[in-house]
């Protein structure tokens, strides 16, 4: 009878494991998929188009700085599906962005200390498991700011991060989620949400990055963080606005575009709590490299 037990605990087991494998290779099977139709069928003609358009520029600044190797102009072409004149607007948005706000970029380094400390809060976190639609998920938790350092740490912080991830092609194609965690964010905190900055994050972010956000995910929010939230709308694209979700303490709608199984338990997920140390050692260590 112990036998037939076991025997039967272990087919359980064998089936979950089989049903899981598939899931995993099916999950792959669709990101190569997207990926795949993102791409032309020869990059290397888009490339050179672009790195065309790019000599033939009458901005001699951009034209004489610009890295124009392959690795690069890839970036850019896929935030903006190949598509090369939209793609050169973009790299010229990049670097106008950055020579009119210098200061965003000064000790741009994770030696930094405003850049560390955030990150050693989550602010943001990259979470270890992509979306099923293979897509990179930052996560940012409201809480764990304390406001020894200012918005614009934080949105340094961000871009850093940014700017490290996509250095990968998967990235670079599937984009990324962005959940904002807004629970327990006191009244006081708030007040700390500079609308200055906050427009100048939207403008880097919206018009000035070769990234393909797919949705912003607001959960947990109070009024007032609410309240702060509608300064920046005029500042938003229709398409940026629909890809923004605001779910309240509602976390089941939240589950609907990112799944349990990846998400940690403080937002309803199967994972364990979120620890910021896994991404900053991560980071550090490339860094060094």
């Amino acid at each position: 009878m112990e036998k037939i037990v076991l025997i039967a605990c272990w087919a359980n087991a064998m089936a979950e494991f089989l049903e899981l494998d598939w899931k995993a290779q099916m999950l792959g099977r669709d990101i190569i998929r997207d990926w795949k139709s993102t791409e032309p069928k020869d990059k290397a003609i888009s490339v050179q188009s672009l790195r065309n358009l790019i000599q033939r520029s009458d901005d001699r600044e951009l034209k004489d700085n610009m890295q124009q190797d392959d690795k690069t102009l890839l970036k850019f072409l896929y935030a903006r599906k190949f598509d090369i004149n939209d793609t050169y607007e973009l790299i010229r948005n990049y670097y106008w962005y950055r020579r009119k706000n210098p200061e965003i970029f000064r000790n741009f380094t994770i030696q930094a200390e405003d850049i560390r400390k955030s990150l050693e809060n989550g602010l943001p976190g990259v979470l270890e498991s992509r979306d099923r639609k293979g897509r990179c998920i930052l996560i940012v938790n409201g809480i764990n700011w304390d406001c020894s350092y200012s918005l614009m740490s934080i949105y340094r912080a961000l871009l850093y991060t940014l700017e490290f991830l996509i250095q990968n092609i998967h990235n670079q194609a599937n984009g990324f989620v962005v959940l904002v965690d807004w629970t327990e964010f006191s009244f006081r905190q708030s007040t700390n949400l500079k609308p200055s900055v906050l427009k100048t994050m939207i403008e880097g972010l919206q018009d000035c990055f070769p990234a393909r956000f797919k949705g912003i995910h607001f959960i947990g929010q109070p009024w007032y963080v609410e309240a702060a939230l509608t300064v920046i709308k005029p500042f938003l694209k229709d398409k940026t606005k629909e890809r923004i979700y605001v779910h309240g303490n509602n976390l089941s709608t939240l589950h609907n575009y990112v799944h349990v199984d990846v998400l940690p338990a403080e937002m309803g997920g199967e994972q364990a709590s979120y620890n910021p140390e896994i991404w900053l050692k991560q980071i550090m260590q490339s860094d060094k490299a």
